[in-house]
């Protein structure tokens, strides 16, 4: 089923992006985050991404947002600038209808226009078989794991770091 449209957010998307994330961290383990943020929180993190110049998108069918996806600078100094991380979330009822793969493909495109070179996932849980399988399919590659960093759920959780260079990648000198 892939009659859904990928475009980006907009202020009255907010709730339903709300709602998705905060199943993600009462439920999963792909955030680390234990308790979710309101809609305001939301809404303030969202203005951030934007502000920077970076991409945020929704996929939607019907009116309904099904998922989200945006990046951040990977860390906030300078020398980061042309690095980011890509962060994606679908609704529980409509995974596996490749709502990942169109938002994650959507997003490098929109962050190669915004200048980003390098793609980076952090993902919660090597267990995180969903995640990874996306971020490999969408030809990212293993940059490592740091082991045990995360406490969520009365367990200890690692991280998977995947990589992918976009755009122009190291072979130019960015302007």
């Amino acid at each position: 089923m892939s009659n859904f449209t990928i475009r980006p957010s907009r202020d009255d998307d907010v709730d339903a992006i709300a709602a998705i994330y905060a199943h993600h961290v009462l439920h999963g383990t792909g955030t680390f985050e234990t308790e979710p943020p309101t809609s305001a929180d939301m809404a303030a993190r969202r203005a951030d991404v934007l502000a920077r110049g970076l991409p945020y998108v929704v996929a939607e069918r019907g009116g309904r947002v099904l998922g989200f996806a945006y990046c951040n600078w990977f860390k906030p100094r300078p020398a980061y600038r042309f690095s980011a991380e890509d962060s994606v979330y679908i609704d529980d009822a409509s995974r596996s209808q490749g709502l990942g793969a169109a938002l994650l493909t959507a997003l490098e495109e929109a962050a190669v226009t915004a200048g980003v070179r390098k793609l980076i996932a952090v993902i919660g849980d090597a267990a995180n078989a969903g995640s990874i399988g996306l971020h490999r399919k969408q030809g990212f590659e293993d940059a490592g794991a740091i082991r045990n960093c995360g406490w969520k759920f009365d367990r200890w959780l690692d991280i998977v770091l995947m990589e992918k260079t976009i755009g122009e990648g190291a072979r130019t000198r960015p302007e």
